[in-house]
């Protein structure tokens, strides 16, 4: 864009407007002749290496460059030269990987290595010929490796998963929902067609999971697709299951509770709040079970006595990502609340200081403040790992 020292300055100078602080008093133009030319020798030169391969590119719909390349009016390359090639690699089972798309913006190191803290996927090179991946074939060990897919504006990585049942963007449905794989209760936007599940997506909530998954929120959406899954309310007649339509299965069940003396209803932590209030509403509070086991489910209220009762605020992942220190008591947040542990990871980077007691993870604890490390405690995490 051009940017003017005041109205009457009719030359201006060219700026880049993702490194301009906005202020009061700026005077802006990007419909000028000279930043539209600009725009588009930027666009070419990104093309020059990039392959002709967007009717077929899985990233068709979602990619920021083919964006710009449209918006901008790019429809005819100049170069006629071989153009730079690179070998892809095996990333695991979750990620593609297409090498050859890329266009060295460094988004993904930047977000893998800053943000999520991998330490498994880094830049090799020099100049303009420079590779990003592994240093050798492998499976991503990050937990958030699967955010790559959206961090990239092209498609060097891309949803391997999505690939098995591929669609276009366009052809999908859309929704807004929660995510059911943990308690963080993350905002996704899970999309479908034909009445299965293709593909989970990150939906923006500032409070929440801001612009990142954990993979298991991701990519964990297999089992409903399952096709020994039951779709269909069926009812056990003898050795035999008969398949009822809505109205006849609401009737039964119905008829089955007016004719039955004490109904239990079962309960489940996977099933929405709202799911589980109205089974407990059906069936009343004292033949309502939650589905988790007595011990736990003691636990969980006397948890939430003390968060309604103990004045205690409930920080959001945005406040825990600002806090000096953090205290882990026994629990391994990667793997019982993924997001939580991503928060933590950004105070950590913060200069805080995470006291651990218990099972930690790894990375976590390696980044733990030696100074401030309990020294009698050391024994019994010791023996707790074993």
């Amino acid at each position: 864009m051009k940017q003017y020292q005041n109205a009457e300055d009719t030359r201006g100078r060219l700026v880049m407007s993702c490194m301009t602080p906005a202020s009061d008093g700026t005077f802006i133009s990007i419909d000028d002749s000279e930043a539209k030319q600009f725009r588009e020798s930027v666009v070419e030169w990104l093309m020059t290496n990039h392959p002709h391969d967007c009717p077929v590119c899985e990233e068709g719909g979602n990619c920021h460059l083919q964006d710009m390349t449209v918006m901008t009016g790019h429809s005819f390359r100049r170069y006629r030269f071989t153009k730079r090639t690179h070998r892809n690699q095996d990333l695991g089972p979750f990620i593609s990987h297409e090498m050859n798309r890329c266009i060295a913006c460094y988004r993904c190191v930047r977000y893998y290595k800053d943000y999520a803290d991998g330490t498994d996927l880094g830049v090799y090179g020099a100049h303009d010929n420079v590779y990003f991946g592994r240093p050798e074939d492998g499976t991503l060990e990050s937990e958030f490796s699967g955010n790559l897919v959206e961090v990239c504006p092209t498609g060097v990585f891309t949803d391997k998963t999505h690939s098995e049942r591929y669609n276009r963007k366009w052809d999908m449905q859309f929704a807004p929902s929660i995510c059911q794989q943990c308690s963080i209760g993350c905002n996704i936007s899970p999309g479908e067609r034909y009445g299965e599940l293709r593909r989970i997506e990150n939906r923006y909530n500032g409070t929440v999971n801001r612009y990142f998954l954990c993979d298991r929120g991701r990519f964990g959406y297999g089992y409903v697709n399952l096709k020994d899954r039951p779709r269909q309310p069926v009812q056990r007649r003898g050795d035999d299951l008969i398949t009822l339509n809505a109205e006849q299965a609401m009737q039964g069940a119905a008829d089955i509770l007016r004719q039955s003396k004490k109904v239990i209803g079962i309960g489940s932590p996977r099933a929405s709040i709202e799911s589980n209030f109205a089974l407990r509403e059906l069936v009343g509070a004292d033949n309502f079970y939650t589905g988790i086991a007595k011990g736990e489910q003691a636990r969980l209220q006397m948890m939430l006595k003390v968060l309604r009762e103990g004045g205690i605020h409930t920080p959001s992942l945005r406040d825990i990502e600002s806090y000096d220190a953090v205290l882990v008591l026994g629990e391994d947040i990667t793997q019982t609340g993924a997001r939580v542990a991503l928060a933590v990871r950004q105070a950590v980077k913060g200069k805080a200081r995470e006291w651990g007691g218990g099972a930690e993870s790894g990375r976590l604890a390696d980044r733990r403040d030696p100074q401030h490390r309990p020294a009698r405690q050391a024994p019994a995490i010791r023996h707790q790992r074993r």
